[in-house]
């Protein structure tokens, strides 16, 4: 099954709950939540009180991408959200192990999230805490940058260790995903796609409309 999730940066804050409600009639599948702290990578986003808001909005799995350094201290924080999965980076601790630990404990699924330019050796010690893994397809920190094409070659490696442990592990793409990208991501094995300006949210359509010619791309 491949799963769409709206990058809630990219949503009108103005009127969320009206977003959200036809994104929720739409069928959308999670919702992608993008916090950063202006340390680990360039930019400020939202924070905890932005995800309670969301949770009280909808029933929608939430999906917290944190980009902040020191993510250990702040998965207490965003567990009491109520969220449903959580990211990080290898880059932003000094115990991976640990703090994908620390998200399995609460209930939550675990993620990690690959820059670009990193590589993909440090997983080997990490799959059996893994659920998903999100292939970073542009630099993160800021939405409208320009897919990486040697992120496909990515992808399909990754998805080839995943099928070798035999865990039921998801590939998640995140960064200019939209028509020009999503039939080569799936093609490499992703199964989930954060959808920003470049499909959900593209001005030219409803959001109700969008995600429907986004599903097209999966028939």
């Amino acid at each position: 099954m491949h799963k769409l999730g709206p990058s809630l940066m990219c949503a009108d804050f103005g009127n969320l709950e009206r977003d959200i409600k036809e994104l929720d009639k739409a069928g959308v599948d999670f919702y992608h939540i993008d916090i950063m702290d202006g340390r680990f990578v360039p930019n400020f986003t939202i924070g905890p009180d932005f995800v309670k808001t969301v949770r009280n909005l909808t029933q929608t799995p939430l999906d917290v991408h944190l980009m902040v350094e020191d993510p250990e201290k702040h998965i207490d924080l965003f567990a009491d959200c109520g969220v449903e999965m959580i990211s990080v980076h290898q880059e932003s601790t000094q115990n991976l192990h640990s703090v994908l630990m620390k998200i399995k404990s609460k209930g939550i699924k675990a993620g990690v999230a690959i820059n670009p330019g990193t590589s993909i050796e440090f997983l080997d010690y990490v799959y059996d805490l893994l659920d998903y893994i999100v292939v970073m397809t542009v630099n993160p920190g800021f939405a409208g940058q320009k897919f990486i094409p040697s992120m496909y070659e990515k992808i399909a490696k990754i998805n080839e260790k995943i099928k070798a442990y035999n865990r039921p592990i998801e590939i998640q793409v995140d960064g200019n995903i939209g028509a020009s990208t999503i039939p080569s991501c799936k093609e490499n094995g992703a199964a989930m796609y954060v959808l920003g300006t470049s499909a959900v949210f593209n001005s030219n359509h409803s959001l109700e409309e969008n995600v429907k010619l986004t599903r097209t791309l999966f028939n």
